[in-house]
């Protein structure tokens, strides 16, 4: 197995880096050969540069405890499996489960690439991100997510800080501003969307004047044919209502809310489409490592066949015909990046889920023309992300390149690639289980069961009936679960607005019995017609967020709050005051 402690740069990026520490090599007066850098001396690019000088940094290491790779239990790429008794777990009491991390004040390193210290983390950087770093994410990516990018040269990247920030940057690139009541309407951009879409892209987009237009969902995902499709969205475009849009936003593996996975023959669909109309897909993946195998044959069983085989995660090898040395990593369901023949894609990725939100840090992996673009952007932006956390990761997983650090890992020589693909796989494992506890529940709750006696003739009947208030589809990725309101089967469902019953279900769940608070659909309705018409039939759940031990308990008031609501006669003891606070508190909250 190839380690990727040593990660390589480009040629040119080698060739000038050491020249200029503000951005991408620029040839202004600075020699351009090999032996002119070796004659130019650190005292005349001090003079030249505006930098502060090091030594005045007032933090002389940074260190922390981190986690050992395989802390938690892992879960198998193939439900049929076992789990495997050949992946370490440290379930043996006393056995160690952290290591130290040190990034120290200077390294001896003189390799950009390899230089992992505060005195060139915290110093000004390049756009592409710290060397160490983005020379480590670039052949991470290149290898071993998407070995199989049919680029000639592969596919390249650039850090983010974090994909809102990756978002921003790239519709800024592809689109123009357009402003109502000054710019004519058949000029207006558009960005398509999945009927119920994670809101912080629309609301990026809103405005710089992009019309949302919405296509139709099914449980796999977007819809590429037939009604509300894209393929119709797009053939029918009305020029009055602005161009055709050129632009996509997706969350293709557990999708953001609806928990849709995306699967490989749908993905050649809606791509063949882009293709023919010019449409850039911006793919936002932040749970592609939360891939849930064992949901599917669930699904299938309760609701049917949820998508081609070939949505499922681990249902073969992704990765052909080359491999990405990896068994976890070639069973996930592969990004729109493994069929890009046009270089149309841009993948936002983020440490979000994978480290800690707090990070503010990701990347993007798109074709080099447009990556130099987006660099472009960033230099006059953000510039980079930030130093401390750069370094800490660079150093948790490549290891110290030099003897005053220390890395991730047993032996402090840093998690490497093997330890941070085991560290995704003990990942998914604990989510992939909270899916589950959550999901049986939900399975075993949702069918309200009436019971009573009938007179037939001369006999007398014991009658049991079933009301079912909700379904749902177990999720093959992500963080939620996308519950489906049969309000219909409600007794008050002729009696008042179905938006005031879905309100009223969704106060119920948050008084003192059951303290259930859920996402209403409303939330990720990109359109107000999309809000009025079908918003209240759904709920957001989140999994993710809950303590292990709180997440049985939870689901099970979850769904007594569901019964004790469809035993409701009437409406009017909904307590409106507490509703409108629960509602700022919820509107006050960043929704992830």
């Amino acid at each position: 197995m190839k380690d990727q402690g040593e990660g390589q740069q480009p040629e040119e990026y080698n060739k000038h880096q050491q020249a200029s520490l503000v951005g991408p090599w620029v040839p202004l007066a600075f020699p351009e050969s090999e032996e002119a850098l070796e004659r130019t001396s650190r005292v005349e690019l001090a003079l030249v540069e505006g930098l502060p000088n090091n030594n005045y940094f007032p933090f002389d290491t940074l260190e922390g405890v981190a986690a050992l790779p395989d802390r938690f239990k892992p879960t198998p790429n193939k439900p049929v499996d076992p789990p495997s008794e050949s992946i370490p777990y440290p379930g043996v009491r006393g056995e160690l489960t952290t290591s130290r991390v040190i990034v120290p004040k200077t390294s001896e390193n003189a390799e950009p690439s390899r230089k992992i210290d505060l005195k060139s983390a915290l110093q000004y950087g390049t756009a592409q991100g710290y060397p160490p770093l983005y020379s480590y994410l670039r052949q991470f990516a290149r290898e071993n997510m998407h070995p199989n990018v049919p680029y000639a040269g592969g596919p390249e990247i650039i850090l983010t800080c974090g994909s809102t920030d990756g978002f921003a940057k790239t519709i800024e690139a592809l689109t123009n501003n357009w402003v109502e009541g000054e710019d004519p309407v058949e000029n207006r951009p558009g960005m398509i969307v999945e009927e119920f879409c994670y809101m912080n892209a629309v609301q990026t987009a809103r405005p710089r004047g992009l019309r949302i237009v919405p296509v139709m969902i099914d449980n796999e995902g977007m819809v590429a044919s037939g009604h509300g499709g894209l393929e119709e969205v797009l053939a029918g475009w009305d020029k009055s209502k602005g161009k055709r849009p050129h632009l996509m936003y997706t969350v293709t593996v557990g999708q953001n809310p609806t928990s849709g996975t995306l699967g490989v023959e749908r993905r050649r669909e809606i791509y063949a489409l882009c293709s023919r109309y010019d449409i850039i897909i911006v793919e936002d993946d932040p749970y592609w490592y939360l891939q849930y195998p064992s949901a599917y044959d669930v699904s299938t069983a309760v609701h049917g066949q949820p998508g081609s085989d070939r949505s499922r995660p681990g249902s073969g090898n992704f990765n052909s015909p080359r491999s990405s040395g990896y068994p976890f990593l070639d069973s996930l369901v592969p990004s729109y990046l493994s069929v890009d023949t046009d270089g149309r894609v841009v993948r936002l990725d983020t440490f979000s889920k994978t480290v800690a939100p707090g990070c503010r840090l990701g990347w993007i992996t798109t074709q080099p023309a447009l990556c130099e673009r987006l660099m472009r952007i960033t230099e006059s932006s953000t510039q980079q992300p930030s130093g401390f956390v750069q370094s800490m990761i660079a150093e948790m997983i490549m290891g110290p390149q030099n003897r005053n650090g220390r890395g991730g890992g047993r032996d402090d020589l840093g998690w490497k690639t093997d330890g941070w693909v085991r560290w995704l796989q003990g990942l998914r494992g604990n989510y992939e289980r909270r899916m589950q506890t959550m999901c049986t529940i939900f399975d075993d709750g949702k069918q309200l069961v009436k019971t009573g006696r009938r007179q037939s003739m001369s006999q007398e009947w014991s009658v049991v009936d079933t009301v079912p208030m909700y379904d749902f589809v177990w999720p093959l990725g992500g963080m939620f679960v996308w519950v489906k309101l049969n309000l219909e089967t409600h007794p008050l469902w002729k009696k008042t607005s179905h938006e005031k019953l879905s309100r009223g279900l969704w106060i119920h769940l948050t008084t003192p019995r059951y303290l259930v608070l859920v996402a209403p659909g409303a939330l990720f309705a990109p359109t107000e017609a999309i809000r009025v018409e079908k918003s209240f039939s759904y709920f957001r759940i989140c999994f993710a967020a809950v303590d292990e031990q709180d997440v049985a308990p939870m689901s099970h008031r979850f769904v007594e709050g569901v019964k004790s609501f469809w035993a409701k006669k009437r409406l009017d003891d909904i307590d409106e005051d507490m509703a409108e606070d629960v509602e700022q508190r919820l509107l006050a909250i960043q929704m992830c």
